[in-house]
């Protein structure tokens, strides 16, 4: 990075020359634009337009978890595939679990409890575990259909075509989630009571054209739903820039407005019932910058 530093400071010595000829200093200035790109891509990085840090506390707020009345439950494994939800599962009909890892303790809870559950994954064979309630399409979830795809409106449309019926939607597709949400119709995500969804690619908040993908998306999923709880991946890398701590994978839960009576903040992380993804990692605590305090 030095080296690439002191170039830059040659160049833009060089480009005084030129100062009083604005075609020549256009065609500079392109090739310098052209050897700091590829510097950055020896080294495997590359540069971008940065977000303003005024637009991303704005998401921040908009993202701090809501105390809802219901207290936590935790559904699923005491690490990796475990997640915290409203105790509020009465009522609701099925759950959608798109991603299938080596583990399906989140699933089986569900089934414990007399949900449906209905999940997909076109790399996995079966399901980690076994249930009558289990129901296993060999499909990726995605914004397109196709022979290895499927959107979300059309696999929940075509497993429970009621829509007076409640769901659940635990989700983690490793960055996928972006374009699913995209894609996802209003009418769909209305009838998730309760989303829980591992979103990916975090530390690239200051990324501005990903960050307009990832604002998009939550802006989408608030008009309808609050968050109420997060919870950091330990598994994951951490930064911070401008005095924000990120944290490049967390896991978001979302709880439908309309059961939410009044708003008053979560201001104290970890929850109780949270628990490290893996043991052999070092935990991480809730960035202070992602919460009300």
């Amino acid at each position: 990075m030095k080296e690439l530093i002191k170039l830059v400071y040659v160049i833009i010595k060089y480009l005084q020359y030129f100062k009083n000829n604005s075609w020549i200093m256009r065609k500079k200035l392109k090739l310098l634009k052209r050897i700091i790109n590829n510097t950055f891509a020896k080294k495997k990085r590359f540069l971008t337009r940065i977000t303003p840090i005024n637009e991303v506390k704005q998401l921040l707020e908009q993202l701090y978890p809501i105390a809802c009345e219901k207290d936590f439950i935790r559904l699923g494994p005491e690490s990796d595939g475990g997640y915290l939800v409203p105790d509020d599962l009465d009522g609701i009909e099925a759950c959608f679990s798109p991603g299938v890892s080596t583990v399906s303790g989140f699933e089986k809870d569900c089934a414990n409890r007399n949900i449906k559950v209905f999940l997909a994954d076109k790399s996995v064979n079966a399901p980690a575990e076994k249930d009558d309630l289990f129901n296993f399409t060999s499909m990726f979830i995605g914004s397109m259909s196709n022979d290895s795809y499927m959107t979300l409106d059309n696999w929940v449309g075509s497993k429970m075509p009621d829509t007076s019926k409640e769901l659940l939607l635990q989700m983690d597709i490793e960055a996928a989630e972006y374009e699913v949400f995209h894609s996802l119709s209003e009418k769909t995500m209305n009838r998730f009571r309760i989303m829980v969804i591992e979103f990916h690619d975090l530390d690239q908040i200051w990324n501005l054209p990903f960050f307009g993908i990832l604002n998009r998306v939550f802006k989408k999923i608030l008009q309808t739903h609050s968050c109420v709880h997060i919870h950091p991946n330990n598994c994951a890398s951490t930064g911070k820039l401008n005095g924000i701590e990120t944290v490049q994978a967390m896991e978001f839960t979302f709880y439908k407005k309309e059961r939410i009576n009044e708003t008053k903040y979560q201001t104290s992380f970890p929850h109780k019932l949270d628990r490290d993804n893996s043991p052999k990692e070092p935990a991480i605590v809730l960035p202070i910058s992602w919460y009300k305090n």
